[in-house]
């Protein structure tokens, strides 16, 4: 038999499978029953309540792996910005941090909008970067249009809790697949978004 990763111990389904749907469902605006819609297409059967598991359990793994990697190599210039979240018909605010190039350092869900929430969102920034910025901006990031496209489209958040947990794993995995379209030849993106794919499957271990 060959040999299966200890990550995947005791699921039927193999490590391609697993990753491929945890990586469908993080990396485009697709909810859980159309990743289930695409795998059977493919001949595929897995229930939308298995790949939310999955979703869980194995982007959460992913995540921290990127983070790990991504440590002391984000830029130094940091715009705080703030979107309006509603979760079962009561505001939050989702706020976040990202760097020049448009990738994300922190987020964090509040369900106000004060220098409390700010200060927490800063203390918990300065503590994943160890270092503060060179300079800090706020109310002018235009860079990060797509992600909250992605969060308009999923509205089926049931608490604050569940909106953190999705969106800790969702922006790490799009930061590994930030890769910017504008000033570089299609060649270079096109390797660019090649080693991205590759970085994925060695971190899905698949």
């Amino acid at each position: 038999m060959p040999h299966r990763d200890p990550l995947y111990r005791r699921h039927r389904f193999p490590a391609e499978i697993i990753a491929h749907a945890v990586w469908l469902y993080f990396r485009f605006p697709l909810s859980l029953r159309m990743v289930e819609d695409l795998l059977a297409a493919r001949g595929i059967i897995v229930s939308h309540q298995t790949i939310r598991q999955w979703a869980e359990k194995f982007g959460r793994t992913f995540a921290n792996e990127i983070r790990r990697r991504s440590s002391g190599r984000l830029g130094d210039k940091w715009y705080l910005d703030e979107a309006v979240v509603s979760i079962r018909g009561k505001k939050h605010w989702l706020w976040r941090a990202v760097d020049q190039d448009g990738f994300v350092l922190e987020v964090l869900v509040q369900s106000r909008r004060n220098a409390k929430a700010a200060k927490r969102l800063m203390r918990k920034l300065l503590k994943s970067q160890g270092r503060a910025p060179r300079v800090l901006i706020t109310d002018k990031l235009r860079s990060y249009d797509a992600v909250r496209r992605r969060e308009r489209i999923m509205k089926r958040f049931k608490s604050r809790r569940h909106l953190q947990r999705f969106i800790s794993i969702h922006d790490p995995i799009a930061n590994l697949f930030h890769i910017p379209r504008h000033d570089i030849p299609s060649s270079h993106h096109r390797e660019l978004r090649a080693a991205a794919m590759n970085l994925w499957v060695k971190i899905a271990r698949s």
